[in-house]
């Protein structure tokens, strides 16, 4: 009687927390999954989408407890496949980023164990969007860098290093920060010594793109002070953070720029389209009398 083939691990982006911001093909391998390995930050409302048949553990390790080592996450992952199931390993955000894909991925490949990753919406990203800001404006900044407040030590027998901020924190760059900690003013003062401008605008993002979404706007000087946040929160620093406040400030009339726009774009068309555009004004004059 020959065994069964192994099975596949499916390393799965859950995205920010909202269940609408799923990719369709990681909602089709959620609800038809056999064994789902998820974090601890994977949204409820996402892993209700699991079929009631289905393994469902808790993987996570939180805030530095760890209820589970990474060598036992790899031996789930492990013999879960080598018994022919296929495992989808469920991460928060975007399974590339920040998320111990590489640690993963090389215990599969030891192992012999075939492997896929379905993207997802990071939380940085989400983050972004939900405040209405680029985060490459291209008049303010240049790049955009994502970076976690702190590094894994090398071996057991180091200790976690911060992250290199002179080599990241520049002016015409837009730092996203994952996982800032609780210890903001520590945080604050890297930056400063790495020479960001103590006026440099500063938003902590906590639980992005769901209904309990909160955030604080500061600038790096008055940083320390921000209230704490649950995890996960996401702290956004540059001058292409503030782009909200400054286009809250401006006072626009929206009817004249439509006009001044309208006219500009039948001065763009051809001789020969010129009349059918200009029949769209009167269409709406006479939709709106009604």
């Amino acid at each position: 009687m020959s065994s069964s083939p192994p099975g596949t691990v499916r390393f799965v982006g859950a995205g920010p927390g909202d269940p609408a911001l799923l990719t369709v093909r990681a909602d089709s391998l959620l609800r038809t999954a056999r064994v789902i390995l998820h974090d601890d930050l994977v949204a409820s409302e996402i892993l209700a989408l699991a079929s009631p048949e289905a393994v469902v553990l808790n993987v996570g390790k939180r805030c530095g407890a760890k209820r589970i080592t990474q060598s036992d996450i790899n031996a789930l992952m492990i013999g879960f496949a080598r018994r022919g199931a296929d495992v989808i390993r469920l991460k928060s955000g975007d399974p590339a980023i920040f998320g111990r894909l590489a640690e993963e991925i090389d215990a599969l490949s030891a192992a012999g164990i075939s492997f896929e990753i379905v993207p997802g919406v990071s939380a940085g990203l989400a983050a972004a969007a939900s405040l209405g800001i680029s985060l490459t404006d291209r008049r303010l900044s240049s790049r955009v860098v994502f970076a976690s407040a702190h590094r894994a030590p090398a071996s057991q027998s180091e200790v976690a290093e911060d992250a290199d901020w002179r080599g990241l924190a520049r002016e015409d760059a837009t730092l996203v920060i994952y996982m800032p900690g609780r210890d903001i003013a520590h945080l604050q003062r890297e930056l400063l010594n790495a020479g960001l401008a103590p006026d440099t605008p500063a938003i902590i993002v906590s639980r992005a793109s769901t209904p309990s979404q909160r955030e604080h706007r500061a600038t790096l000087s008055t940083l320390s002070s921000s209230p704490a946040f649950d995890a996960p929160s996401i702290l956004l620093i540059g001058r292409a953070v503030a782009q909200k406040t400054a286009r809250d400030s401006q006072q626009i009339d929206p009817a004249a720029a439509t006009s001044s726009a309208w006219e500009e774009f039948l001065e763009l068309l051809a001789p020969g389209l010129a009349p059918l555009a200009a029949e769209t004004p009167r269409l709406e004059e006479r939709t709106n009398s009604r």
